[in-house]
């Protein structure tokens, strides 16, 4: 009896499973058209918001290239999100991108770590968008970003440090960072624990470490 109180104990207290899931997309645009893609998706991010299990909707332009967006959608769960493709305003977004659009490419997430809900988007502050591809199954490599995250988050001007793991590809990760400024961007690309990560990255990963900087589009 007392074996089956503790084990119920135990498992009243674990952590319930984060089963939200992800959709992070790249959109390359037109010049011309620019400003008929902000317009359309902000129109979209806006009937988004009204479905359920919304969670979280991010517009981002990459610093220095202009008409390159990336954005990344967040829904409680997959029958969350599986209803929101389905939606009619999805279907007329994808509509309106056909004759503007130069590339559209969207993928899959699940969580593989996240710290708490992220400040609110600012024009002020610097996104990181990163891709890291692991050569082949490489059982360290979750625990690696894993450890990277949590000492990220406690650098000065971190405002997010998030990494999501592709839903069908294991060994292929997304890592969303937001910082105050670029000088606390560049004082965590300095910082011992970031050198220590790309050192231990480089011999496992399968292509060059892919960072890009983005701006939010509010």
């Amino acid at each position: 009896m007392l074996s089956i109180l503790l084990s119920i104990v135990i498992l009243g207290s674990q952590a319930p499973a984060n089963t939200a899931v992800y959709t992070v997309s790249y959109l390359d645009i037109m010049p011309s058209s620019k400003a008929a893609a902000v317009a359309a998706f902000k129109q979209y991010r806006d009937s988004s918001r009204k479905d359920a299990g919304y969670i979280r909707f991010e517009f981002l332009e990459q610093v220095g290239r202009p008409g390159h967006f990336a954005i990344i959608e967040t829904f409680a769960d997959q029958k969350a999100m599986d209803a929101h493709q389905m939606a009619a305003h999805t279907k007329q977004l994808l509509t309106k991108l056909e004759s503007i659009r130069i590339s559209y490419d969207q993928r899959p997430y699940k969580t593989l770590t996240i710290g708490s809900a992220p400040a609110a988007a600012s024009d002020r502050g610097v996104f990181v968008v990163a891709h890291v591809d692991i050569a082949g199954p490489q059982a360290s490599a979750p625990d690696l970003l894993k450890k990277l995250a949590e000492a990220s988050r406690k650098d000065e001007g971190n405002l997010r440090f998030d990494v999501l793991q592709h839903a069908v590809r294991a060994n292929h990760f997304t890592v969303i960072e937001s910082w105050q400024s670029q000088k606390a961007l560049d004082a965590h690309a300095a910082a011992a624990h970031t050198k220590q990560y790309r050192d231990v990255l480089t011999p496992i990963s399968g292509s060059p470490l892919d960072e890009r900087l983005y701006k939010a589009v509010e």
